[in-house]
């Protein structure tokens, strides 16, 4: 069989006529599939708009506005500067220079702390004596208010300037000069007690009484001195204090003594004088002394004659015992005629001086030096127990917290100090930064 090489050339341009037919029928399906997918993406754009359309019509209109252009990029001006470096100054600045002054030149405080209180020991009842319980009670808010000013005042300042020279004690250490927070000696008194607030602070309770009193010094051996003072002084005031109410409480009562001592002085004087006067006793004394002696003779008498009637009945007239009852009874009946003649005579003597009179003043006198015993008696016992009642209720000062030594110092308050230095620094920086601003956008 032989290869016809005609046939083989037709062959092969129908497999390529047929090749071509291929990719010309692929190339028209994909243009209808593309057209088919346009229209229908058409379609749903269609319906879309149309679905829009219908929405919006409900929907208001909004002006249209003018977009506003981009800003520019922002830039470091002039004023940005100024803010800049017045926030070196101002607070940066002040800061360091407060932290330089504060651990470099500022001198360590210490402190001394002392609590006291006024207490009054009151025994208010005899039971109360005998059982030796006192009452211990402060007393009140007028000695709380009393020792407050006292320790503040100018006068305590003097005091203890003489005895501790607080100019000297307040004064910064030559090594460590502090105008800031030491004593710039040697100053007027005034200058003392303006910087005595300063260095002395004072608590009180009104409630409970208390006071408490706080002391700084460049020493503590030195603050603890001058608080050992203040409490020295203000128990020297209360001592004085506590002695004038009670020679107030027993001055009226002396005197009302005093008074009821010259009265019966006076009256006994009196009395005296009358008695030198007159040549007598008492006035009564002589009728008395006269009367008891005529009972006397009488009672004699009445024995005497009992007894001679007795002997009468019994003896005989010659009878020596019956006659020396009847002598006796003579001499007796004679004597009590002198007698009765006596008391006659002295009656008559003193109704002749007036002896009503004499009486009426010696009653007087009598009656007079009476009362003024009395009265010196009950003066006595007031004065007395007046003395008793401001002994009880004299007052003293109790120290419950000693004066304390420190070991370190806790004054000034650096950080504290540094901190409060800055956040003032700041907010004047921002104050001023508000107000130049304000002023500049109002321009």
């Amino acid at each position: 069989m032989t290869h016809n090489p005609a046939q083989s050339t037709t062959t092969h341009h129908t497999h390529a006529a047929r090749k071509q037919q291929k990719l010309r029928e692929r190339e028209e399906a994909l243009r209808r599939i593309e057209k088919k997918r346009h229209d229908r993406a058409l379609a749903v754009a269609a319906r879309e708009k149309k679905r829009e359309t219908a929405s919006q019509a409900t929907i208001l209109t909004l002006p249209v506005t003018s977009i506003v252009p981009p800003v520019p990029q922002a830039r470091l001006h002039l004023r940005h500067r100024l803010s800049f470096v017045s926030f070196i100054i101002i607070v940066l600045g002040t800061s360091l220079f407060v932290s330089w002054y504060l651990w470099e030149r500022a001198a360590d405080r210490y402190t001394s702390i002392a609590g006291f209180a006024v207490h009054s020991e009151d025994m208010s009842s005899p039971v109360e004596l005998l059982g030796g319980v006192a009452n211990l009670s402060g007393s009140g808010a007028a000695d709380e208010e009393v020792l407050y000013q006292f320790i503040q005042s100018q006068h305590l300042v003097e005091k203890i300037d003489k005895s501790l020279n607080l100019r000297k004690i307040w004064s910064p250490p030559a090594t460590n000069s502090d105008p800031v927070f030491g004593y710039h000696a040697p100053g007027t008194i005034e200058d003392l007690t303006k910087y005595w607030g300063r260095m002395v602070n004072v608590y009180s309770d009104s409630s409970t009484g208390l006071i408490e009193v706080k002391v700084q010094a460049f020493a503590p051996e030195d603050a603890r001195a001058i608080v050992q003072e203040i409490y020295a002084e203000s128990a020297k005031l209360i001592h004085e204090l506590s002695a004038i109410a009670h020679e107030d409480a027993t001055q009226h009562a002396e005197e009302n003594l005093a008074r009821a001592a010259q009265r019966l002085k006076k009256t006994r004087l009196t009395l005296a004088e009358f008695r030198i006067r007159n040549q007598l006793v008492s006035p009564d004394t002589p009728l008395q002394i006269q009367t008891g002696l005529l009972a006397s003779l009488e009672a004699e008498m009445t024995e005497t004659l009992i007894s001679i009637d007795m002997l009468q009945q019994t003896s005989t007239p010659t009878d020596p015992r019956l006659k020396q009852a009847q002598r006796r009874r003579d001499i007796i009946a004679a004597r009590i005629s002198q007698e009765h003649q006596k008391s006659n005579a002295m009656q008559g003597a003193m109704h002749s001086i007036g002896f009503a009179d004499l009486f009426g003043q010696f009653e007087s006198l009598k009656v007079d030096l009476e009362f003024a015993e009395q009265s010196y008696t009950a003066s006595q016992a007031a004065f007395d127990t007046a003395v008793a009642e401001g002994r009880k209720r004299s007052k003293y000062l109790a120290a419950h917290i000693p004066p304390t030594l420190a070991e370190t110092s806790i004054y000034p308050n650096r950080p504290f100090l540094l901190g409060f230095t800055f956040a003032s620094s700041f907010a004047l920086w921002a104050l001023i930064m508000l107000v130049w601003h304000s002023l500049r956008d109002r321009h």
